[in-house]
């Protein structure tokens, strides 16, 4: 296990409190770059762009908010931001250009007017909500919003349109299915199943998981999303078929994060059964290839709170990467080659992915959210190769390494006299490459 080092980095101000997954990155104005967006326990939703240190969008919501996310809820071909509060009040935000109320290319709000944007739309679920989740859970092309609970419940919703062909948003969301679990839920992910189609899987205490049936059709009613006067909410099938990892006996009450559908490469085939990894609080990390193949397990020393995915080589090969309260974040990837990152401050919350901090392209970021009141945001994390090498091997893959070796009269086969060159290149530059040959007898 080695060590790595980032340096680059921008730190945003935040003066809230949170919960873990009121955190997220997404394009949320519909430019191709993402954003960071926060929410927090007063209500307040945070826009963050490049490298601003100030939010810079801000959004009033009622109550604590839970969990926010980004994505295309409404089926509309346009990113909408998500946030949840505790209270059960949904909000919808569309932060597109020309849909908030910011001058043409400002972006500081807090300069503006002092409006806080307000949603497109507002709507009352279920109490209590821990998590969600913007996805094509069935296969058809639509995404539906999955909402985990904390009572166990997990609840699925689409958006029913009442203005088709319209710009304004009309309509609601209706839900579709409920599943009942035994254990919390931490994680919602959809990752391909063994015929390839998409899978909604959620993680179980103990590093267990589920696969919840998505089993509505056309004719399928919709459950109402609150009962009648007086009465209980109709009780649906279960379809909840659950997995154990392994057979060794793991604690019950541990938490378990999940993360899906990990990228196998630039070009790599779909079909078959995705990867997905999960973690423990207690360390464990595995990574597995459908419901049966571990492919391997890493025990660590440090409570992990929080399981990314993030492609820190570029080749397409994404890593599973884990954070620790105390900053100690993990990298590991397909072929358990692990790299660690350690943050000097405890952290409340932690998201990984593409963020455009600089310049016009997203990079790879990872996202620590402090006690401190600031957010520490990495950016250009990126590695060279995951495993360990040595500088033979990399001199050997440049071409003019054998040449230049052979110029300076070294055998490029002679590994003896390379290292003995290489070394007192590193460590004597002051001498000479080469020892001064002796001069022939006059």
């Amino acid at each position: 296990m080695r060590s790595v080092s980032y340096v680059q980095r921008v730190a945003l101000e935040f003066s809230g409190s949170l919960f873990p997954h009121a955190i997220c990155l997404g394009d949320v104005d519909n430019d191709t770059l993402n954003e960071l967006v926060v929410g927090d326990t007063t209500g307040k939703l945070f826009v963050y762009k490049s490298d601003e240190t100030r939010p810079w969008v801000t959004c009033a919501c009622q109550g604590m908010l839970t969990c926010v996310g980004v994505g295309d809820v409404c089926n509309r071909g346009k990113n909408l931001v998500v946030a949840l509060g505790a209270e059960g009040w949904l909000y919808l935000f569309d932060l597109t250009p020309g849909k908030t109320s910011d001058p043409p290319g400002h972006h500081d709000v807090a300069a503006t007017a002092g409006e806080e944007h307000r949603p497109v739309h507002k709507q009352h679920i279920l109490a209590n909500t821990k998590v969600v989740l913007i996805s094509d859970i069935d296969g058809d092309g639509r995404n539906e919003l999955v909402v985990g609970y904390t009572d166990r419940v997990v609840r699925a919703f689409r958006w029913d349109s009442t203005a088709e062909g319209t710009e304004h948003l009309a309509g609601q969301l209706v839900a579709l299915k409920k599943w009942v679990l035994e254990g919390q839920v931490d994680s919602l992910q959809v990752t391909p199943g063994r015929q390839g189609t998409p899978e909604l899987m959620v993680s179980q205490p103990g590093c267990a998981y589920a696969v919840l049936l998505v089993t509505w059709g056309s004719g399928t009613p919709a459950l109402p999303d609150t009962p009648p006067e007086g009465s209980r909410e109709p009780s649906a099938p279960r379809d909840v078929i659950p997995h154990q990892t392994s057979g060794r006996i793991h604690n019950k009450n541990v938490s378990t994060h999940l993360v899906g559908s990990l990228g196998r490469g630039h070009g790599a085939e779909s079909s078959g059964p995705g990867l997905f990894a999960l973690c423990t609080l207690d360390g464990t990390l595995k990574l597995m290839e459908g419901p049966d193949k571990l492919l391997w397990s890493v025990q660590v020393d440090h409570q992990l709170f929080a399981l990314e995915k993030l492609d820190v080589t570029g080749n397409g090969y994404e890593e599973v990467v884990a954070c620790a309260w105390d900053g100690q974040t993990y990298i590991i990837d397909h072929n358990r080659t692990v790299s660690r990152f350690q943050v000097d401050e405890n952290v409340r919350a932690f998201c990984a992915g593409l963020y455009a901090c600089k310049g016009a392209r997203n990079s790879p970021c990872l996202v620590y959210v402090s006690f401190n009141q600031k957010i520490y945001v990495y950016w250009d994390v990126l590695l060279e190769r995951m495993e360990s090498t040595n500088l033979l091997k990399v001199l050997e893959a440049e071409p003019g390494y054998r040449p230049l070796l052979q110029e300076l009269g070294v055998d490029p086969d002679d590994t003896s006299a390379v290292r003995a060159l290489i070394h007192r290149t590193l460590y004597s530059p002051q001498l000479p490459l080469l020892p001064p040959s002796p001069q022939a007898p006059s």
